[in-house]
């Protein structure tokens, strides 16, 4: 064999081992994304924080000031979980982001309805609307990560 053909049969052997060096496939880059962005976890702390929204936005005699701090808390964990965007999964991307949207709405509402029967309806629908995108995003991730 001549110097010229060893060398390039050493380039084609390197090339097609690295070939395979930093690649996923999308099972496992979904897998790596939960486990990373902790998702479950915040997925149950979300629908745990609307759901102690909706109960104050369902209370009438709620005052202005415990509606703000619930309504506080799911914002600001709405945005944290927002900021783990985006998965490896365009439609899972897109799913999260409407969920995350109108929790992130809901709170918003809720914070500004105080006394207001409409403003408080308007949080709620916000919210269910998050928490039922929260949990078609929970079953895309199992799906697409295998389970």
């Amino acid at each position: 064999m001549t110097r010229r053909a060893g060398a390039l049969l050493l380039a084609v052997v390197a090339a097609v081992s690295l070939s395979g060096c930093g690649t996923q496939s999308p099972q496992q880059a979904m897998r790596h994304w939960l486990s990373q962005s902790r998702f479950a976890t915040n997925e149950r702390q979300l629908r745990s924080d609307a759901h102690h929204a909706a109960v104050a936005l369902r209370r009438a005699t709620e005052s202005v000031a415990q509606l703000h701090t619930v309504c506080a808390v799911l914002l600001v964990e709405t945005e944290a979980a927002n900021a783990s965007l985006p998965t490896p999964d365009a439609e899972l991307n897109s799913v999260l982001a409407g969920a995350f949207n109108a929790l992130g709405d809901g709170a918003n509402e809720c914070y500004r309805a105080g006394a207001s029967s409409v403003k408080r309806e308007r949080a709620l629908r916000y919210l269910e609307d998050g928490v039922g995108g929260l949990a078609e995003g929970l079953t895309r991730a199992a799906v697409v990560a295998g389970n």
